[in-house]
């Protein structure tokens, strides 16, 4: 007839019948024949296959449809401090954030919607690992992995919240700034390089300095010093500064572990009460400019020369003494005599080819030697 139309609704389709504009039925899988004498009747035919509705009508079909919405829509209406998790035949799909209403057909995908308070605010392992699966996990929360041998500090809002131990962590990003912070609890080491100084007689030279520092107390460390590594960097400058400072060059170059000694009782004492524990320090180099390089290898070399004249007089006074000795001897010892002068021959013979010996062993003695009577 003319004035009916033949509408046909497939398997995975539904129908939106308008009227003048405003919504009048929904239209499930079937063909229908609807009275339109005046050509006003409109409709819509939505692809269910996606559950999501594509309209731009949705909060006009919650208010008009009202207890009819349930056999064709499930309804999404999330609170304010609520998410929803949306499950699609079972499976996380999407998330939906606060304050958020969205409409799904029922019919071919089996769509449920679940609330999480933001109470919480931190997410359950088990939903953040299907966030994680689906690639969403960093834009719906700030994640926080805190390696064994470390601490996390939550901050909600820029209020410390809590302490995290070692673990995987997700939080909520909604409606609050969340920022975490880790804190590594292992022995650290602090280099401070180059440093120009001037020794107490006032020389210049540089120093390198090595120190070994641990975080003993997260809390106080972070929320009584900005920056701590930045902070156990400048006591180390300044008990350095002061250590070389009360010194001369001697006593520096002389006895170093007293120079170590002095800044780590400087710097513990400053990192007292601060959540940090210096546990060592070391100067590493003493760096002096060339001139006084050449200055203190003069003074070095004439001190091992004197030295060492010392010690050859002392030689010399000792062989002196022992010859003397042994001429004494030799005075009250003719045999020691004929022996000394046995070994001479010995010595003699050594260095020459062919010995001739006239008159027999005691004519070449007497001749080479004097022999006291």
């Amino acid at each position: 007839m003319f004035w009916t139309k033949r509408v046909v609704i497939g398997d995975g389709e539904r129908g939106l019948v308008y009227r003048n504009r405003q919504i009048e039925q929904v239209l499930l899988p079937g063909v229908y024949k609807l009275f339109d004498p005046l050509n006003r009747m409109q409709i819509v035919v939505h692809n269910i296959a996606r559950p999501e509705y594509q309209g731009n009508d949705a909060d006009v079909l919650m208010q008009r449809l009202g207890d009819t919405l349930a056999p064709y829509f499930v309804l999404a209406d999330i609170g304010e401090n609520e998410v929803g998790l949306v499950n699609k035949n079972g499976k996380l799909e999407d998330v939906l954030a606060p304050a958020t209403r969205r409409l799904y057909w029922k019919g071919l995908v089996d769509v449920q919607v679940q609330t999480v308070s933001l109470a919480a605010l931190e997410v359950e392992a088990n939903v953040a690992r299907r966030l994680r699966q689906l690639g969403v996990l960093s834009k719906l929360a700030v994640i926080a992995d805190v390696p064994v041998e470390s601490t996390g500090l939550v901050f909600i809002d820029g209020k410390l919240d809590r302490v995290l131990s070692a673990g995987a962590y997700a939080f909520w990003n909604f409606q609050k700034n969340v920022a975490v912070e880790v804190f590594d609890l292992r022995v650290q080491s602090v280099e401070v390089s180059g440093q120009e100084l001037l020794t107490r007689d006032k020389v210049s030279l540089r120093v390198n300095l090595a120190a070994s520092m641990r975080v003993t107390d997260v809390v106080v460390a972070r929320t009584k010093v900005a920056k701590i590594s930045d902070y156990v960097y400048r006591e180390l400058q300044f008990g350095l500064r002061k250590a070389v400072s009360a010194k001369t060059l001697d006593e520096l170059l002389g006895d170093k572990a007293s120079l170590d000694a002095d800044i780590f009782a400087y710097v513990r004492g400053q990192l007292a009460g601060y959540g940090v524990e210096m546990l060592g320090v070391g100067v590493k180099d003493v760096i002096l400019p060339g001139e006084m390089k050449e200055i203190l290898n003069g003074v070095v070399q004439a001190e091992k020369s004197a030295q060492a004249n010392v010690i050859r007089r002392r030689e010399e006074a000792n062989a002196t003494r022992s010859l003397l000795n042994t001429a004494r001897l030799i005075e009250e010892s003719p045999v020691l005599m004929r022996l000394k002068e046995l070994e001479a021959l010995e010595k003699v013979t050594e260095k020459i080819d062919k010995l001739t010996v006239f008159g027999g062993l005691d004519g070449v003695l007497k001749q080479l030697v004097t022999i006291k009577q």
